[in-house]
């Protein structure tokens, strides 16, 4: 009789928790299912068709247009009721400053000691947009939600809009961010941080990433527990195209770290939305070598176990054609569902997430 009333006992702790803290991601009927469907295909296409239009001129780093990106997203993190990250004396901003310079193809973090002894006057200014929302009992614990906004700007006069890339990630950051907040006020807020981070500077050398993880990384990079990184969840690639299969997102990244994570990943998908998880170029000698390419690397280099979220290459990648009305929505809202789930397991689980030992 003791052992069945241990387990009884044990059993209605576990319920008791679930239902206090709203922690539980493997039914449907969950809290965190019930906030991760108030992210909507229709309000991720009302972000993306602001972010990849005519006014935003394909949102290259240090341009007009990509400083107007900032600052819609930087109002949208305000209405939506994100802290304000960089904070200097009373002054809060979301805007995360930092400088670039033109180097060869591309563009260089800009750096007082210049190497090349270039003028401070040659120095563009561009910045992150970064908000974020305080945990409660693990506060000092950070979940790190990330994509990249900028594009490649306007070339042979025409417009590269960047819906999939990256306005499909920004635009799900946006909503996730509204979840979770809303989740916040109704008493179920997570138990970590979590920092909602859009970074300018990818396409030009993963340059905003970089600037945050090695230069000025306003929560500390030993308590941050991972990076969750978006980067082209809106289209189907051919792959998938040829079988008319739209529910799947190919994974990068996390079992490199940490096999914790993986397993986690594999285990929230299998509870919620069943998606296929293609880990086709997880393999780091794959030719696209997609593991080095986005802004989660930069997190990854500083032991930061990292997942990368992606949809595939197409052929409108980098341009002008990457448009708003190409993107598969109902995919996109599947995927976006999928980011918030993982990151509300990871932000509320008792243990952060393990590191193997490499």
């Amino acid at each position: 009789m003791r052992f069945y009333f241990t387990l009884f006992a044990s059993l209605c702790s576990v319920v008791l928790y679930a239902q206090n803290t709203g922690y539980q991601t493997t039914t449907k009927d969950s809290s965190a299912w019930f906030y991760a469907k108030t992210i909507t295909a229709q309000e991720l296409k009302r972000h993306l068709y602001i972010i990849a239009s005519d006014s935003m001129q394909g949102r290259m780093t240090a341009s007009v247009g990509q400083k107007k990106a900032a600052k819609y997203i930087a109002k949208e993190m305000k209405r939506i009721g994100l802290l304000p990250a960089v904070v200097s004396g009373k002054d809060s901003s979301y805007f995360q400053k930092f400088k670039v310079v033109k180097s060869g193809w591309g563009m260089a973090l800009y750096r007082n000691r210049e190497p090349n002894n270039r003028k401070p006057s040659e120095a563009l200014e561009t910045e992150n947009v970064i908000g974020w929302i305080e945990g409660t009992d693990k506060k000092d614990e950070f979940v790190i939600i990330s994509a990249h906004y900028d594009h490649v700007g306007i070339e042979n006069n025409k417009i590269h809009y960047g819906a999939d890339d990256n306005g499909s990630g920004t635009s799900s950051i946006l909503e996730m961010a509204e979840a979770f907040i809303k989740a916040k006020k109704a008493g179920k807020g997570p138990r970590r941080s979590i920092v909602f981070m859009l970074v300018a500077g990818e396409e030009v050398g993963l340059l905003g990433s970089q600037y945050y993880a090695d230069f000025d990384p306003i929560f500390p990079v030993n308590k941050t527990v991972v990076d969750l990184n978006t980067d082209m969840i809106g289209r189907i690639d051919d792959k998938y195209l040829a079988t008319k299969t739209t529910d799947y997102v190919y994974l990068i990244g996390s079992d490199k770290l940490s096999m914790d994570l993986y397993k986690l990943q594999e285990d929230v998908n299998k509870n919620s939305l069943q998606l296929k998880l293609d880990y086709t170029y997880n393999d780091v000698s794959h030719p696209e070598m997609l593991y080095y390419r986005s802004d989660h690397y930069n997190f990854a280099k500083k032991g930061i176990p990292v997942i990368f979220y992606f949809s595939g290459l197409h052929e409108d990648y980098h341009k002008p054609t990457d448009t708003p009305e190409k993107i598969h929505y109902p995919k996109m809202t599947k995927i976006a569902q999928l980011i918030f789930l993982t990151a509300w397991e990871i932000a509320n689980r008792e243990e952060r997430l393990k590191l193997d030992k490499k």
